[in-house]
């Protein structure tokens, strides 16, 4: 008797403690947890796809509460009632907004609950039924309907106006038949306007040229003793340029087309009086100030022109004020050198050919200069 007895009690606790658990998932599951919750029913009138009990509830993004019901209206058949419970310090409005929101393209549809004005009371509980919240019309529709909504008004369009769409398609194989039968004339239409508005083939590199540095002997010859600085010539915007520089009769200045400088004209200048210098063999060093060299005397000069002169006839000019100056800032002296030499004819072989000439008289006089000075 007394082992019949223990099988009985041992099964009665075993069926209480099973219809607790199950009440406890049921309490669970019905009021959405331990805290204090608001109930609340929203109507949709229309389906709610995918909508289930448990299915979380958002305010402005946050989540307060969960779905406990779903209930088809007997009165209305596209009516769906929902009862949702929420935190009750939830500030659900009379004016709040409702709709089924979506997480991504695969994610569960949940309740959405927007806002509401901060004017209006808390929707509360009349005469022991929940407030009734009432979603917008489309606010159950997902991407599917919406998609399924656009593609029915796009194929209505398409249906009505299928002659117009018609008459347009044959126009353009009209239109595009005529374009065909017609290459040759368009391309010669095209080709009009490019030279009516200065159209023309992307041109390539310009041709670049060089100078050259002439050899000057010192006389008497100097042993090497001193070291100079050329410091970067100092020059107008103008020439500041790889282009030949023409000016005309009446001052106007242009460039020579289809030919251009190995560098700049004031970087091309001091790199060919320094070569020029170290070809006499009277200085011990020579070089730009960038170069760190420590110097005895520093060289300055300040280009006024370097360019072809318009005049008759034709000729290449360059001017430039030259000063030596000593280490401790003093002046040992100061000259201006001019050059010019005829050019043959307006045309980039001959201006660089004259060009050049000019440079190495100017260049020769100021080398036998400076070895005179220092």
């Amino acid at each position: 008797m007394e082992t019949r007895a223990r099988y009985v009690l041992i099964g009665l606790f075993v069926l209480v403690t099973g219809i607790a658990g199950f009440g406890f998932v049921y309490w669970l599951h019905a009021t959405g947890g331990l805290g204090e919750r608001s109930v609340f029913r929203v109507r949709f009138d229309g389906p709610v796809s995918g909508l289930r009990a448990g299915a979380p509830v958002l305010f402005n993004g946050i989540h307060v509460g969960e779905v406990t019901a779903l209930q088809l209206s007997s009165a209305n058949p596209g009516q769906v009632f929902v009862t949702i419970a929420v935190d009750r310090n939830t500030p659900v409005r009379a004016d709040s907004k409702v709709r089924i929101d979506v997480q991504g393209l695969m994610g569960s549809p949940s309740i959405a609950l927007i806002g509401g004005s901060a004017a209006l009371p808390v929707l509360a509980a009349s005469q022991g039924e929940p407030p009734m919240l009432i979603a917008d019309a489309s606010a159950g529709q997902d991407l599917t309907q919406s998609a399924r909504q656009v593609l029915g008004l796009i194929d209505k369009v398409v249906s009505e106006n299928s002659d117009t769409l018609h008459d347009a398609i044959t126009n353009l194989d009209t239109f595009s038949a005529a374009l065909s039968r017609n290459s040759n004339r368009i391309d010669g239409i095209v080709a009009g306007l490019e030279k009516t508005f200065g159209g023309s083939e992307p041109k390539g590199p310009l041709p670049t040229f060089d100078l050259a540095a002439p050899r000057v002997i010192v006389t008497p010859p100097k042993k090497p003793s001193k070291q100079l600085v050329v410091a970067d010539l100092t020059t107008l915007v103008r020439n500041d340029t790889q282009r030949i520089t023409i000016v005309a009769k009446d001052g106007q200045s242009s460039f020579l087309e289809n030919a251009q400088w190995a560098d700049s004209v004031p970087k091309l200048l001091q790199a060919k009086i320094i070569q020029s210098l170290e070809n006499a063999d009277f200085l011990s060093g020579v070089g730009r100030a960038s170069d760190g060299l420590s110097n005895d005397y520093q060289l300055l000069i300040d280009l006024r022109s370097f360019q072809i002169s318009l005049s008759s006839p034709p000729k290449a000019e360059i001017e430039f004020a030259a000063k030596i100056v000593a280490q401790s800032g003093r002046i040992i002296d100061s000259r201006v050198f001019r050059a010019e030499a005829l050019i043959k004819a307006v045309e980039p072989a001959a201006a660089v050919e004259a060009l050049d000439q000019a440079f190495m008289q100017a260049a020769s006089e100021l080398v036998e200069w400076t070895a005179k000075k220092i």
